[in-house]
């Protein structure tokens, strides 16, 4: 976004905030601030915001995915978003969980006893 669109869009939300402010309190912050709504600074403030909203009329057509492209060498654009949304798992090593009323661990997990906690996992690469 270009210095100029960010100043209009400042001026936006300052026009937006002070129409919300006489919307509901009937209290108008540029005219109370410039000497009210006739004064010369006052009618400056009220174009400028005017002439802002303006401005970014063109920030509604704007693509998101600008940030995500750069521009090389030639004037080409390369987009580098990564449009792959799978995850990869690499093998890991096993795991044990030890007992905790016994506080002893063992690789023996063939037993299916309910006082027996050990547990190996290994999880393998996803294909």
């Amino acid at each position: 976004m270009s210095v100029l669109s960010r100043i209009a869009l400042v001026l936006v939300i300052i026009g937006a905030l002070n129409w919300g402010l006489i919307g509901f309190f009937e209290f108008d912050l540029v005219a109370s601030i410039f000497g009210g709504q006739t004064s010369a600074f006052a009618r400056v403030v009220y174009a400028l915001v005017g002439l802002s909203g303006i401005a970014c009329i063109p920030l509604l057509f704007a693509q998101e995915d600008e940030q995500s492209s750069t521009s090389t060498s030639d004037g080409k654009s390369q987009n580098y978003r990564n449009l792959s949304y799978e995850t990869e798992f690499a093998e890991e090593e096993e795991i044990i969980v030890a007992d905790p009323q016994t506080n002893s661990s063992s690789n023996n997990s063939t037993t299916n006893s309910p006082t027996n906690y050990y547990k190996k996992t290994s999880k393998k690469k996803k294909n």
